[in-house]
């Protein structure tokens, strides 16, 4: 159940440098589930696609954003402060699905700004999970409350903290195994943990990040190839914001 609304900013805050963190008071927040997503509209009409910002945290009538600052768009939000008033819509896209992760051992894998959509992820699934997370150095936003959540390991391109490499090498030098794996990060990420799952054997539930237009599956603007006919289209495309943004691995070429 998607809906347009007017939010109330709570509170905002530099995490990193280019990350930012943002709570808003909305009625979305009782529909939204982990690995969705919002729109958030500019005030300034000469844009009018509206932003797509993950979810990191949902609680009663509140969201919490935590973004990275990547052009005028998100520039604008990041000067939002309590008090202040955005258009939103939302939830979108589907979200991880937590049924396939009952009684199994499992990865939460999260790659730069795919990290906060592990945070709410984590903390819905009951069983075993370890989480592994992938920066770039030792500005490691969200760390504390990932810790919080379960057992953590870090990788840092630069070795600054944690394993040397990605989140994969951290996997292999830590001995770490699950049985499923729920990931979030750039495609060269997804695309290691599709090949990565296919040699254990194991299924891996992948967000993928793509820029977006309408957000709602109607302008076709963030396809994507996939294994089977489309239904929407006919041809083997998937929509990432509609279909997706979370897919088995194995349904989608990355």
């Amino acid at each position: 159940m998607k809906k347009k609304e007017t939010a109330a900013v709570l509170s905002q805050e530099c995490l990193a440098p280019g990350i930012y963190s943002m709570w808003l008071e909305t009625g979305i927040a009782a529909y939204a589930k982990a690995g969705q997503f919002v729109s958030l509209y500019s005030r300034d009409g000469s844009r009018l696609l509206p932003r797509p910002l993950s979810l990191c945290e949902t609680g009663k009538d509140r969201l919490r954003l935590v973004y990275r600052v990547a052009g005028a768009g998100t520039a604008e939000f990041s000067t939002l402060r309590a008090g202040d008033a955005v258009e939103i819509l939302g939830p979108l896209g589907n979200g991880f699905p937590l049924e396939e992760a009952e009684g199994k051992r499992v990865f939460l894998i999260g790659g730069g700004i795919g990290v906060p959509p592990m945070l709410e992820l984590a903390k819905r699934l009951s069983g075993e999970k370890t989480l592994v997370m992938g920066y770039r150095d030792s500005r490691m936003f969200l760390k504390k409350e990932l810790e919080q959540a379960g057992p953590l390991f870090v990788a840092t391109e630069d070795g600054s903290f944690g394993t040397r490499g990605n989140v994969l090498d951290a996997i292999r030098e830590r001995g770490l195994s699950a049985d499923v794996m729920f990931a979030c990060g750039p495609a060269p990420m997804l695309r290691a943990i599709k090949a990565y799952a296919k040699e254990q054997g194991i299924p891996a539930w992948i967000s993928m990040e793509e820029r977006m237009a309408c957000g709602i599956g109607a302008c076709l603007g963030c396809v994507c190839k996939s294994k089977e006919v489309d239904s929407h289209s006919h041809v083997k495309n998937k929509r990432i914001c509609k279909d997706g943004p979370v897919f088995l691995a194995e349904e989608v070429e990355l």
